[in-house]
């Protein structure tokens, strides 16, 4: 391996690890009462005692590079829950590793050959989604779609998708007031870019959403980091349809299916190098400069280093 390839293996190592940072969904699902309120708007309960939930969520699933995920077990369901805000036809392949690992840690040490059937709780995987490219206010994704062939697998696994943005799902954002209020953040940001650059139509959003009492406890709280990661994360949105729009996705597919040498392959996974080092770099910049904050302060706000961020630098001054 030469120098060159050394460096690209850090970046790209170093960058997987910065991605592992609570987005604002799960900055504000994971707290006991909220994701309570949520269960019961999806399902009719009424349920009071955020005890009566068993919060299970991986922290350290090496399949997720967003952490966007919140599980939880309550009366023997074993619920997964996902925020995405673009399509991906991978949520079943997901969900089905990660029940996995779910079951593999509720089990634990009992003997699975024991004459007398193990009970296990029942899988229910919801993605709650506010993507553009789909309209549909419930759809569904399954593992079997994914099957190289046509013939029945031994094993299905299906995903309930519910369009989140206002306008969509009605009755369930009525039913939850945490649901409703993020899609109404999200739906403020989204306007207010028609008009302004994405720090201020963050701030701005942010401030109307306090203004309105919508989510104001959750946002006077965690002000700084949400603000970070809501930046973050639309920087990363417009980043990944950059590169879906100069078809390094679409390289990566026919590299796939012809059997084409290493090219493609390696002009994809100098894209994704450069797009997560221009994502890092723009929000670090952002964040210092609409926050007020020093370098360190604002890495530490989304979870990554100065050294990162000057590698990043680095790979962006190449790329021009």
């Amino acid at each position: 391996m030469n120098d060159f390839s050394k460096t690209n293996a850090v970046h790209e190592e170093t960058l997987v690890y910065f991605s592992y940072k609570d987005r604002v969904f799960r900055m504000l699902f994971k707290e006991k009462e909220r994701l309570l309120e949520l269960y019961n708007a999806l399902n009719g309960t009424d349920y009071a005692d955020p005890d009566q939930l068993t919060v299970t969520t991986l922290e350290n699933a090496i399949f997720i590079k967003m952490k966007n995920d919140v599980s939880f077990i309550i009366d023997w369901n074993m619920c997964l829950y996902e925020h995405q805000s673009t399509y991906c036809p991978n949520m079943p392949l997901r969900g089905f590793l990660y029940f996995a690992d779910l079951y593999k840690n509720h089990i634990r040490d009992i003997d699975l050959s024991v004459r007398k059937q193990i009970k296990i709780p029942t899988p229910h995987y919801i993605v709650f989604y506010n993507g553009m490219e789909k309209e549909e206010e419930v759809f569904y994704q399954k593992l079997s779609d994914a099957f190289e062939d046509d013939s029945e697998g031994c094993m299905e696994l299906k995903v309930k998708v519910l369009n989140i943005n206002l306008g969509h799902n009605k009755e369930l954002l009525e039913k939850c007031n945490s649901l409703y209020g993020y899609s109404y953040f999200v739906a403020e940001i989204r306007n207010n870019l028609r008009t302004m650059e994405l720090p201020k139509a963050v701030c701005r959003a942010l401030e109307e959403c306090i203004k309105k009492d919508i989510l104001k406890e959750f946002l006077l709280k965690q002000k700084a980091e949400v603000i970070a990661m809501s930046i973050y994360e639309y920087n990363e949105e417009y980043v990944r349809k950059s590169l879906a729009e100069t078809g390094y996705e679409q390289g990566r597919e026919d590299g796939i299916r012809q059997g084409r040498e290493a090219g493609i392959t390696q002009g994809r996974m100098d894209g994704i190098r450069e797009g997560k080092a221009e994502t890092l770099v723009k929000s670090i910049d952002s964040i210092m400069k609409n926050l007020e904050l020093d370098l360190q302060q604002a890495c530490n706000l989304i979870g990554t280093t100065q050294e990162e961020y000057i590698r990043s630098k680095q790979i962006e001054l190449i790329q021009k």
